[in-house]
């Protein structure tokens, strides 16, 4: 068998040192990094590069994070994106998350939790691709989910989904008709421990545009109360 080629991230960041931290930690962990230090030097590396993952600062110079991030979330196949954001921050982080960024990091930030955070949400994309049952479609009312390609589609349409989104449905199509804490499904979906609860908030709502017939009024991802989420695609057919 011949070993993977080693996955290649794109490291954004307006400050030289930053930059040259998270690029030594990053090789030294077997990732090839490419650097840009603004939004349209970024752009214009993704399209050349094909990045797995971009580590994206949410602060630069004429085109932002945001709008770079809204832009890479065009692309097929679209990398994975975690932002760097500034501590306290709270309504940027969560801008970044409904915009399509797969998971952030608050600056200051270690290095090595930067670099465990690459490899979780590189390692969750390939799980799903090869782990037990990858290879079987899933499939609750008009949704036909295919985790081994990672595809979505929703009647005739094919959905475009951001890596934790695409995670997310995953698992809520697994685990049907249960009630699923925001601290189970950080840590199953994420690998997190421990995290902002709002992380699993914002992504269940983004998901609900992209799969309710009226995200408004869901009938797939049911609230429950205090406790998180449950997925119910009985409701769908009522």
């Amino acid at each position: 068998m011949r070993p993977e080629p080693p996955r290649r991230i794109l490291v954004v960041d307006d400050d030289p040192t930053v930059t040259e931290v998270v690029t030594g930690y990053l090789t030294n962990a077997g990732f090839l990094v490419d650097t840009a230090a603004d939004g349209r030097a970024a752009l214009d590396c993704a399209a050349r590069g094909r990045p797995d993952l971009v580590v994206l600062d949410l602060m630069l110079p004429g085109t932002d994070g945001i709008d770079v991030c809204r832009t890479l979330r065009q692309g097929s196949p679209a990398p994975a994106v975690i932002m760097l954001t500034a501590r306290g921050d709270e309504e940027d982080r969560v801008l970044g998350l409904e915009v399509g960024a797969d998971d952030y990091v608050t600056k200051p930030f270690s290095p090595r939790e930067l670099v465990l955070r690459v490899a979780s949400v590189l390692r969750r994309r390939t799980d799903a691709a090869v782990g037990p049952g990858a290879g079987a479609l899933l499939r609750a009312a008009d949704l036909v989910v295919d985790p081994a390609a990672r595809r979505v589609v929703r009647g005739q349409e094919e959905l475009a989904l951001t890596t934790r989104e695409f995670d997310l449905l995953v698992y809520f199509m697994r685990n049907p008709g249960r009630a699923l804490g925001r601290e189970q499904l950080l840590q199953e979906v994420w690998g997190w421990d421990f995290g902002d609860l709002s992380t699993v908030t914002v992504h269940a709502r983004r998901l609900r545009t992209k799969i309710e017939q009226d995200p408004a009024s869901p009938r797939l991802i049911q609230t429950v109360w205090g406790v998180g989420y449950r997925f119910d695609p009985s409701e769908e057919k009522g």
